[in-house]
């Protein structure tokens, strides 16, 4: 009876063995790869599976590498590049080439954008005497002549008023690099009306209401190596 036993023990063991390795090769052994089982109670639709495109860091060989394209980096026609702004070949235009080539984010037309703004912002902040703001737009050495000039009007107790009609002209005349130092001049065109008065409210300077044109040539700098991307106002020269 043992002796039977142990044959027919031998048998399904040989048949169990035999079907594991049937299923084995039918179902495959798991890589960790695989998806979940797809629970048909759960409400959501099975995903089929995905395929990249190409391998990963695997270069198609038929095709040639592109380099990344910049809109600093483009070939523009000259006619083109400072269109409206400097005329092709003249020495702003390339005045504004050694700048953007030197800074690939400069943008002249924002540029003119800011400037004309600043100008404003300047030019108010001077007649109210608002050295915070002058502070942060002017340069070391302009700053402290604006400085002088508001303590002197202080000192002689002298307050001025204006008020900022128009922006008639902001033409860049002219545009260099020099070293790492990007400076741009413009000449800005303007309608004021401005009056300084006394102590007393008598009006010493100026006129409290009749319109004066201001015409101004501001150069403005920034130092392209520098994280900073504000320009600030170095030098000013009132022309009529």
């Amino acid at each position: 009876m043992n002796a039977v036993f142990d044959i027919y023990t031998i048998i399904f063991l040989a048949l169990a063995v035999f079907i594991f390795a049937k299923l084995r090769s039918v179902l495959g052994t798991r890589t960790g790869h695989e998806r979940p089982p797809f629970d048909p109670y759960s409400g959501e639709t099975p995903k089929p599976a995905t395929l990249p495109d190409k391998p990963a860091n695997i270069p198609n060989r038929n095709e040639e590498a592109a380099p990344v394209a910049r809109d600093a980096e483009r070939e523009v026609p000259a006619a083109e590049r400072w269109a409206g702004i400097a005329t092709p070949g003249s020495a702003v235009a390339a005045g504004l080439d050694a700048i953007a080539k030197a800074d690939r984010s400069f943008d002249a037309r924002q540029f003119l954008d800011g400037a004309k703004a600043a100008y404003e912002m300047i030019v108010m902040a001077f007649a109210e005497g608002d050295r915070k703001t002058l502070r942060n737009m002017l340069g070391k050495e302009l700053f402290e002549e604006f400085a002088a000039s508001l303590n002197d009007r202080e000192a002689k107790g002298h307050k001025m008023e204006s008020r900022f009609v128009s922006l008639d002209k902001a033409e860049i005349k002219q545009a260099d690099l020099a070293g790492s130092e990007a400076r741009i001049t413009i000449d800005f065109l303007a309608q004021l009306v401005s009056a300084t008065r006394d102590k007393d409210g008598n009006v010493v300077e100026g006129s409290a209401e009749a319109l004066t044109d201001v015409e101004d040539l501001w150069m403005f700098a920034r130092d392209v190596k520098s994280s900073d991307p504000n320009w600030k106002l170095v030098e000013n020269n009132e022309t009529a």
